[in-house]
């Protein structure tokens, strides 16, 4: 590897060449060196700005977990536009089509990942978390423009559909599954609120 070439963003380079590992070879072939290699860096490049590689993966999650923001404004914004069901189907798209479906596995399965979460994240799975969030803000925004039933238990349907949606993504081997299953899944969850 050559040194001395000074490298712009280097936690941003760094999650990037994160995700593409995560995304293509799971979360097993996780680690410091593929990181680094993907980045076309040296080792020690991760370690200067990190004090481990769970320090590291613990901010990578954090940060794909903010970048969930746009979409939850998105989201809200697309209240009493289009069809629930729509907006709803595009959202659980949006987001298992992001790094959420891998990082799942990847906090489960690393104990001391799990335990720098735990600090900043008490609660939840982060992105599930967040996606849950943002499905039962949006659908509450519907329930005040009277598109969904007012007895509408939105805290109960957001973790329904985000749970529903990860059945349906969960296998990152198997190609996603098409429009209709998508809509199909979202309608038999909410059907009974929508108006």
């Amino acid at each position: 590897m050559p040194t001395g070439v000074a490298m712009r963003d280097v936690r941003e380079q760094l999650f990037d060449a994160a995700e593409r590992v995560l995304l293509r070879d799971g979360p097993s072939a996780l680690t410091s060196r593929a990181v680094t290699t993907e980045a076309g860096c040296a080792k020690g490049v991760l370690h200067r700005h990190f004090a481990d590689f769970d320090a590291f993966l613990a901010e990578f999650v954090l940060d794909r977990v903010h970048r969930m923001d746009a979409e939850t404004a998105a989201l809200r914004d697309a209240a009493g536009t289009g069809t629930v069901v729509g907006n709803l189907s595009e959202a659980l798209r949006a987001v298992y089509a992001s790094v959420a479906v891998a990082i799942v596995p990847l906090i489960t399965f690393r104990d001391e990942l799990r335990a720098r979460l735990r600090r900043t994240w008490p609660a939840g799975v982060p992105v599930l978390t967040e996606a849950v969030e943002m499905i039962a803000s949006y659908l509450a925004a519907e329930r005040d423009l009277g598109r969904i039933a007012a007895d509408a238990e939105v805290d109960l349907l957001a973790p329904t559909l985000v749970g529903a949606g990860h059945l349906l993504f969960a296998d990152r081997t198997a190609p996603p599954p098409d429009d209709e299953a998508v809509r199909r899944t979202v309608t038999g969850v909410v059907a009974a609120v929508l108006r």
